[in-house]
């Protein structure tokens, strides 16, 4: 009898963490599902808008369907501006940036990891600590050096100062100081340059890092409003987000076409980050714990 009631309480005590195990998984699920419905709800809003009627786009309760499909609103960014001049633009200057902070902030990493120098690590410390200092404090001495160098209106401004960034450096850093010595005194044995060294043996190992990197700069060079309204002046420059001021005015705002204009220029950020998210997880992941 006494066997029988320890085995009925074991099989209680059992039975209690497995429960209690569903619940808090349960919760866990519930709350992120509605954290990431609240992230998603502004894209599907603004999906929805862009084939809205004005009218209709500030209707309430939220007609997430329109009763009539206004595509005349995609028509009408193609057609009434130079939208494909921005795109080309757009796509110019946030290439070019992402190629060269790669290049600038791998090499510059390379050295503060791999090699040996007086004052290395006092002097990453500084380069890094820059990223503390707001962009406002720079974007006065930034502008008057650009200035003075005949950039101002060119793409070549926004491109040559969104080349370095500290955080990169910071990143690749952490993916470096993570791999063996032995691979790199193994190849200079071999002959190879620390040039070589750095291309041939380095970077094919840090394809997660570049992922990451690559994912960061261009949605930033993509997005950004405040350096192409500093930087350039002629329309036939502009970039996405300037252009897209154009649907709004002193006096009204055309929301149907800028929400349309919208949607077309957020899908290259997507299809950017669906074709490196698998690297991206891992870059971050690994230079959370690395180094």
């Amino acid at each position: 009898m006494s066997t029988r009631i320890e085995a009925s309480q074991m099989m209680t005590i059992k039975r209690r963490p497995q429960l209690g195990e569903w619940v808090r998984k349960t919760v866990v699920y519930v709350v992120v599902s509605v954290v990431a419905l609240s992230m998603v709800l502004p894209f599907l809003w603004m999906v929805s808008a862009s084939v809205k009627s004005e009218a209709e786009i500030f209707s309430f309760p939220i007609q997430w369907i329109p009763s009539h499909f206004f595509w005349s609103n995609y028509s009408k960014v193609w057609t009434e501006l130079p939208f494909f001049t921005y795109y080309l633009n757009t796509i110019k200057i946030a290439v070019l940036t992402t190629l060269l902070q790669i290049i600038t902030c791998s090499t510059a990493a390379y050295a503060f990891a791999k090699v040996k120098f007086p004052e290395r690590d006092k002097l990453f410390f500084l380069y890094v600590a820059t990223m503390m200092v707001p962009y406002q404090v720079m974007m006065i001495p930034q502008f008057v050096l650009i200035d003075k160098i005949g950039l101002i209106d060119s793409h070549w401004a926004l491109i040559l100062l969104g080349a370095f960034n500290p955080f990169g450096v910071f990143l690749f850093r952490q993916f470096f100081m993570s791999l063996p010595e032995e691979l790199s005194e193994a190849a200079r044995i071999d002959g190879l340059s620390e040039f070589g060294v750095y291309m041939r043996i380095i970077m094919p190992l840090i394809r997660p890092a570049i992922a990451s990197l690559t994912i960061f700069t261009f949605m930033h060079s993509w997005n950004d409003f405040l350096g192409p309204l500093i930087y350039l002046n002629s329309d036939v420059l502009f970039t996405l987000q300037l252009g897209m001021q154009h649907f709004q005015s002193e006096h009204a705002t055309e929301y149907g076409p800028l929400m349309a204009a919208a949607v077309c220029a957020i899908i290259p950020t997507i299809l950017i980050y669906f074709l490196a998210q698998d690297h991206f997880v891992e870059g971050i992941s690994a230079g959370a714990v690395k180094g």
